[in-house]
């Protein structure tokens, strides 16, 4: 089985190639302003060169840099210029060096979602958080879910449903009241939004495994959108979701607040 995020401490120091590290910034100007200083003091090269990229901005940017690089094999240092910052360090202009060659590394394996649309056509995406989907119009969603082959909910009336990954499982998931998943768990959680039946089904833990197979009961009628991430498609009939562990992104935290630290602290926070 492969873990759809896998923890890895390193052995010793981080090698930093000198020269090879890239800087990106979000559009804001405390981002922009943050990068310019760095470049000033640190240096910089084109990402495409870059051995290490440095990430400025926010969650939302620094998802979007991951999926710049998903297959690359090159790692992301996040420092937080935003308004929220799971996914990156504090920042700090000083000694980043050494903040890089001591860092930690988690590799992250995306969600491959494949949906159909009512006229057809066929959308792929890969999602670092989750897939989601959504009505589109003011009546619930019905849906049908199949895991493996298997129906295991004939009918869900909801607002949307969604399958996320351990790293997701504190974003829109914990905000639909879904659990928060350890790293190591190799668990995907299945969470409904606003269900209105069945009214007190909460969801279910799937193995990291598993295909989830989305069905969307009379589409014309209550429209349905499917979200990966930050990839929309809408009026979908069907939406397949499963891991891509040919996929991977690489992520860097400073000691003793990697991402499995921060997701167990998750669930300690009032």
């Amino acid at each position: 089985m492969t873990p759809l995020l896998v923890p890895v401490e390193p052995a010793g120091l981080r090698p930093v190639p000198q020269g090879r590290i890239a800087f990106v910034a979000s559009p804001t100007q405390l981002a922009a302003e943050s990068r310019a200083r760095l470049v000033a003091r640190y240096g910089d090269c084109p990402p495409l060169q870059a051995a290490l990229i440095v990430s400025l901005g926010g969650d939302g940017f620094m998802l979007e840099t991951l999926h710049r690089l998903l297959g690359t094999g090159v790692p992301v240092y996040g420092m937080n210029c935003g308004s929220v910052g799971f996914l990156m360090n504090p920042f700090s202009e000083d000694d980043l060096p050494e903040r890089l060659a001591r860092a930690q590394e988690a590799v992250l394996r995306p969600l491959r979602m494949h949906a159909v649309t009512a006229t057809g056509m066929v959308e792929e995406a890969l999602a670092l958080n989750e897939v989601s989907l959504l009505r589109q119009l003011r009546q619930t969603a019905k849906i049908r879910i199949s895991i493996d082959g298997r129906v295991r909910l004939p009918e869900l009336m909801c607002d949307g449903v969604l399958v996320c990954t351990p790293a997701g499982s504190t974003a829109y998931n914990l905000s639909a009241h879904g659990p928060i998943v350890p790293l190591s768990a190799n668990l995907l959680p299945l969470t409904p939004i606003s269900a209105f039946r069945p009214r007190r089904w909460r969801g279910a833990l799937l193995p990291s495994t598993a295909e989830v197979l989305f069905e969307v009961l009379e589409p014309e009628k209550r429209p349905v959108a499917a979200v990966a991430d930050s990839t929309e498609v809408r009026n979908v009939v069907s939406v397949a979701v499963c891991e891509d562990p040919k996929v991977a992104a690489r992520v860097l935290f400073d000691p003793d607040q990697g991402l499995s630290e921060r997701i167990i602290a998750e669930q300690f926070t009032a």
